[in-house]
C-alpha cells in the first residue's frame, strides 16, 4: 500500500501494553459501563442475525438470487456471512494458527515488533481507543503489504512459515474481495462500465488498496464489564472477517439492537464499509458493529480490510444518482477519509455528507459551502 495511504493509519499515541493473559481481576482501566463511552451489554432477544449468503452458482437458481440476497443484506444489516467462497478450509486453518502463535509470544517478544509511534504495522492495541477513556480486552497485529520486517523481529530463525501464510491468504482475499465488490455493486445495478476506475485494461478489476489485522481477544475475568473492541464501522468498501469458533461478534440494527453473529464453520463476515455507504449514496449503510469478551473461551478473528486503488477519488455513483436521489457525499479518496476518520471517528461520514435542498441538487452545496450542482 503506498505511503500517502498507510500515513493515514497512523494512530493518535501509544498506550501502554497490558498482558491480558496475566491478569487475573478485571483492571479500572479496562471497566467499562453503561454510563461511560456509550457502553451497554445489552443484546437483542431477536434470534434473527444477518444471513448466510451462498456464493457457489451451482447451488442457487441463477446469478441473479445471489444478487438479490445480497442486496437485501446490505440495505437491511451492512453485513451478511458467505459460505462456498472458494477459500479453502486448509488456508483458514493456516491462518488461524499463525494468528495464535504470534499471540501466544511472550510479551516481551511480541513488543520487538511493536508499531513505532509514528507507524502503521506490527503489534499493538486497536487505533480507535484514543476515542475511549477506558481501555479495551484486546490485542492486534497489522500487516500492509510485506510482514516480513516485523516477522523477522518475532521469528528471527523461523519467519518464512509465518510470512508465506499471511501471503497467501492476502492473495486469496483479494480475488475473493473483488469478486465480492463487483457483485454488492452488481445488486445495485452497476456494471463493469460504471465504475471505470475498478477497471483495467482487459476488463479486470484493478488491485485496490488492503491491510491485513490480526485481533486476539482473550479470555477475561469479567466479561459483562470488559470491551473487546468498541463500537464502529469501518473506513473500507468492504472488509472480509475471519472469526474462529467463539462467538463475540456483534452488529447493530435500528430497532432490533445489538445482535449477535453467530460462528459458522468455514463462513466468513462481510461488513459493509464508509466508502460503500459513499459510493452507494447512502442506499447500504456502514455496518456498526464490535466484540465482546468471553470469561473461559480466547478468540481471534483476522480482517482483510479493502479499499480503491490509491489516489481514486470515491463519491457516489452516477448512475444511482438523479434529482429525486442527489449526492449526499463529496468525492474523497481512501487516503482523505482515513486521515478524516482518524479526526472525527463516528462523525466521518457526516464530515464529508453534502447538504441538499430538498428541491433538489442543482444549488446544493457542500460543508465547506462551495457549489456541487
Amino acid at each position: 500500500m503506498p505511503s500517502r495511504i498507510s500515513d493515514s493509519f497512523r494512530p493518535h499515541h501509544s498506550q501502554k501494553h497490558f498482558d491480558l493473559n496475566l491478569i487475573k481481576e478485571l483492571p479500572e482501566s479496562h471497566a467499562w459501563t453503561s454510563s461511560n463511552d456509550h457502553y451497554t451489554q445489552e443484546n437483542s432477544c431477536n434470534f434473527e442475525s444477518i444471513p448466510v449468503i451462498d456464493l457457489d452458482n451451482n447451488n442457487n437458481n441463477n446469478n441473479n438470487n445471489i444478487l438479490d440476497h445480497i442486496g437485501h443484506a446490505c440495505k437491511k444489516w451492512g453485513a451478511f456471512q458467505i459460505i462456498n467462497h472458494s477459500i479453502s478450509e486448509k488456508l483458514l486453518q493456516d491462518i488461524e494458527v499463525a494468528g495464535k502463535t504470534l499471540f501466544s509470544l511472550p510479551m516481551q517478544q511480541k513488543l520487538k515488533a511493536a508499531r513505532s509511534p509514528d507507524g502503521v504495522t506490527g503489534y499493538g492495541v486497536a487505533r480507535i481507543s484514543s476515542f475511549f477513556s477506558k481501555l479495551m480486552w484486546s490485542e492486534g497485529f497489522t500487516i500492509v503489504g510485506s510482514p516480513i520486517e516485523h516477522a523477522r523481529q518475532l521469528w528471527p530463525k523461523d519467519y518464512n512459515k509465518f510470512c508465506e501464510v499471511i501471503e497467501e491468504y492476502e492473495k486469496e482475499m483479494e480475488k475473493l474481495a473483488g469478486r465480492l465488490m463487483w457483485l454488492i455493486l452488481g445488486s445495485l445495478g452497476i456494471t463493469k462500465d460504471d465504475v471505470k476506475w475498478a477497471v483495467g485494461p482487459k476488463g479486470e478489476t484493478k488491485e485496490g488498496c488492503a491491510a491485513l489485522q490480526l485481533n486476539s481477544y482473550p479470555a477475561c475475568p469479567d466479561p459483562g464489564r470488559a470491551m473487546g473492541l468498541a463500537a464502529h464501522t469501518d473506513s473500507t468498501i468492504l472488509t472480509i472477517l475471519h472469526q474462529n469458533n467463539t462467538s463475540g461478534l456483534q452488529v447493530y440494527q435500528e430497532g432490533n439492537g445489538w445482535v449477535t453473529v453467530p460462528p459458522i464453520p468455514g463462513a466468513l463476515v462481510v461488513n459493509v464499509g464508509d466508502l460503500l455507504h459513499i459510493l452507494s449514496n447512502g442506499s447500504y449503510p456502514s455496518v456498526l458493529h464490535r466484540a465482546i469478551v468471553n470469561r473461559t473461551r480466547y478468540r481471534l478473528s483476522i480482517a482483510y480490510l479493502y479499499g480503491p486503488p490509491s489516489g481514486v477519488r470515491v463519491s457516489p455513483l452516477s448512475k444511482l444518482v438523479d434529482h429525486r436521489h442527489p449526492p449526499l457525499y463529496r468525492a474523497v479518496t481512501w487516503s482523505e477519509y482515513l486521515g478524516t476518520k482518524a479526526k472525527y471517528f463516528d462523525k466521518a461520514l457526516s464530515s464529508v455528507r453534502l447538504f441538499v435542498p430538498l428541491s433538489g441538487f442543482s444549488d446544493a452545496k457542500d460543508h465547506n459551502g462551495v457549489q456541487v450542482g
